[in-house]
């Protein structure tokens, strides 16, 4: 299968035969990745911050946003306008360079994940070779931005927030670490296209939830407290300490980290999505789906059919496991800071180990059926 097309190449070349310099042509393409990527993610915030507002509101047996807008559908862009405009208020005792700098180190990182992300087959800014060891590194920079936000707000429920978000992040990372390498072993590759590309030609029955259903189960649990996420929302309980490393925040500076917290949801679903869910790949391959109907799989009209439902599938993909993880929200309880340690270094972490050596003898001994 194509790996993806070259659309920084594509794009100079159509500027330069418009009779613009390759210097030039290459200065107007460098802001387009970002700016698709940043119009993106946050168009998957604002869906996201809408679906929350009315799952829960199912799950409560009440009707949820319904004036603003369609549907409530503007509830979400009302959110953001108010704290766009809302006074940005920084502690007189707080450390005012740190204060500010935490949120743009938990963000920031989030962001520049979505580069990784392919959408369909033919859709990624960037298709690096590392590119799944590239986000669990860029994971490990968030944490230190949630202590610096908790430590420079001088408050002690802020303190708490911060240091149970840095704690459990470096408890979950290694675990979500090895399943992801469990899934890099048998693709031979960090490369999320090529990640994809392993899952395809069989449709549902080659993705990697069949044949990591441990790492699987790793993973989302993982990613659930990555993303502080019910049952794991420790740094944040408000019923504990008020609102934990966001307490003494307003304006756009909590605007960010509320920010920050929906796009670490959505890039997940998305990751899950690429890791064990096939990413674009369809249920039915597309070379059975061309010959029920008696086309060529080179068809034009097919290939733009093809594309536009990968990209559906990718999307349907991610916000079904966003829907769970709201779900999850109304129907588990909070766990103790105590059981969250417990849960990640005594069983994720040794479980995730097995998984790995057992992923790694299944490869030497059944290598097609594991990527050998």
């Amino acid at each position: 299968m194509n790996p993806g097309i070259d659309l920084q190449g594509t794009f100079i070349q159509s500027l330069m035969d418009l009779g613009l310099p390759s210097g030039a042509a290459k200065a107007i393409w460098m802001p387009v990745p970002m700016t698709l990527m940043l119009i993106g993610a946050t168009v998957g915030v604002l869906v996201s911050t809408w679906l929350e507002r009315k799952i829960s509101a199912a799950a409560q047996q009440r009707i949820g946003p319904e004036y603003i807008g369609p549907f409530g559908l503007l509830a979400p862009v009302a959110d953001g306008l108010k704290l766009v405009f809302k006074e940005d208020v920084t502690p007189a005792k707080s450390e005012a360079f740190l204060f500010t700098l935490g949120p743009i180190l938990v963000v920031l990182p989030v962001f520049v994940s979505y580069l990784i992300v392919p959408f369909g087959q033919n859709i990624v800014i960037t298709n690096v070779s590392m590119g799944v060891f590239l986000w669990i590194a860029l994971a490990s920079i968030q944490p230190i931005g949630l202590l610096m936000a908790g430590y420079a707000s001088n408050n002690k429920y802020s303190l708490l927030g911060g240091l149970r978000a840095a704690a459990q992040s470096i408890s979950y990372e290694i675990p979500l670490a090895l399943s992801v390498m469990a899934i890099a072993m048998m693709s031979n590759s960090l490369s999320t296209i090529d990640i994809v590309n392993q899952q395809s030609g069989y449709g549902i029955l080659g993705w990697n939830v069949w044949r990591q259903p441990v790492g699987f189960i790793i993973f989302w649990i993982a990613a659930l407290a990555e993303c502080e996420r019910m049952p794991f929302d420790l740094p944040e309980a408000e019923e504990e300490i008020v609102a934990g490393y966001l307490t003494e925040y307003s304006g756009m500076k909590f605007g960010l980290l509320y920010l920050s917290s929906y796009l670490n949801l959505v890039l997940s679903g998305l990751l899950f999505t690429v890791l064990y869910l096939g990413g674009w790949d369809l249920p039915i391959p597309i070379n059975l789906i061309a010959s029920w109907l008696g086309v060529s799989e080179t068809n034009p009209v097919l290939q733009i059919v093809t594309a536009s439902l990968g990209i559906t599938m990718t999307v349907l993909k991610a916000y079904f496991l966003v829907f769970l993880a709201v779900l999850l929200r109304w129907t588990v309880p909070r766990v103790r800071i105590d059981q969250l340690l417990d849960l990640g270094w005594k069983f994720l972490l040794p479980v995730g180990l097995v998984n790995l050596l057992l992923t790694a003898a299944l490869k030497l001994a059944f290598p097609v059926a594991f990527g050998g």
